[in-house]
């Protein structure tokens, strides 16, 4: 195991690292997100939003061609990590004064964990498809940012299962690897980056040039959760009744670069093989078709009882990281 110090949290990165990301993963596993917090306070991802959008308003006013689009949106980026990732030491210089820093820092990082929201909203998907496709496609449209309005079962199932695939590594692995890195610091830098991404990193119009340096970051960040996440889907399905690990391994390895993304083809090939479906495809985004590659040697005819299938791979896979971490405590603990 790693140990890494540092010098301005006055926290180690080992022990009581991942006492904390453990702490983080199972309050969120077992109490998702407070709706009762956020209905009054709003979530910090939504300060981040703000953040973000506050920036872009007055950068704007600056741009000059696609260079200085392109220079005004890194400009973005450094801003709103760096005051992110300051805000995280802050906090952690806080929890060590209070003398009980791996708790304070376990709670605070629980907000930037999805496990349990992702859980829940993929399986909603399911449960909307047994009462009917418009529920079905009600429930998907939560959750991906295609058009759903023509989906047939087979097409919000995948959509559902994608989505499962790909959060799963952006929601909660990308996140935790960031956390037992460097902290709280790295965490919210994380969040700072994937929030960039997910408003400003687009390929249209607007955002070519003015999100570019966001979306390229993005990719550089989830590049190590998500071949992660790939390896512990495929070792998770070796344990998974019903599942079948030697196609997972597979297929990740087949078909893990097919994805346009750089990353996302790596869990959703693991989840693809794993469950003996067909993922990815054409798919349609507001007015533009995307010619994707399938992924998978499924036929595509993918249904609810798949969805449900992989929500049971996404349990027993949340399952060995907790105890992955658990370990990692046990050994920090039994090594001083």
């Amino acid at each position: 195991m790693f140990e890494l110090t540092f010098p301005i949290l006055s926290i180690d990165g080992g022990r009581l690292g991942v006492q904390a990301a453990l702490l983080a993963l199972a309050l969120d596993l077992l109490f998702g997100e407070p709706k009762w917090l956020y209905a009054r306070v709003p979530h910090p991802i939504v300060w981040i939003g703000a953040l973000i959008s506050g920036l872009e308003a007055r950068l704007r006013t600056r741009l000059h061609g696609p260079p200085g689009e392109i220079a005004l949106g890194a400009v973005l980026v450094v801003i709103t990590v760096m005051g992110c990732a300051i805000a995280g030491a802050f906090v952690s210089w806080l929890a060590v004064q209070s003398g009980y820093a791996w708790i304070v820092i376990g709670v605070t990082g629980s907000v930037f964990i999805a496990a349990r929201s992702l859980h829940d909203h993929v399986a909603a998907v399911a449960q909307g498809l047994s009462q009917g496709l418009p529920e079905g496609r009600r429930a998907v449209g939560h959750i991906v940012g295609r058009d759903t309005a023509q989906l047939d079962e087979a097409g919000v199932a995948r959509a559902s299962l994608e989505s499962l695939a790909e959060n799963f590594s952006d929601g909660v692995v990308a996140p935790l690897f960031w956390f037992l890195l460097a902290g709280l610091p790295g965490l919210l830098a994380y969040k700072a980056i994937n929030t960039l991404d997910s408003m400003i990193g687009h390929r249209n119009e607007r955002y070519l040039y003015f999100g570019r340096a966001a979306a390229r970051l993005d990719d550089v960040v989830n590049w190590p959760a998500a071949r992660i996440t790939g390896g512990l889907l495929c070792l998770a399905a070796l344990l998974t009744p019903g599942m079948c690990g030697s196609e997972a391994r597979r297929i990740l390895w087949r078909d893990g670069g097919k994805h346009a993304s750089p990353n996302a083809g790596w869990p959703e090939a693991a989840m693809a093989g794993a469950l003996g479906v067909a993922l990815a495809g054409p798919r349609v985004y507001g007015s533009e078709t995307v010619a994707g590659a399938w992924i998978g040697d499924g036929n595509g005819q993918a249904s609810a009882a798949d969805i449900l299938r992989g929500c049971k791979l996404y349990r027993w896979t949340c399952g060995l990281i907790v105890l992955a971490l658990l370990l990692g405590v046990l050994l920090h603990t039994n090594g001083h």
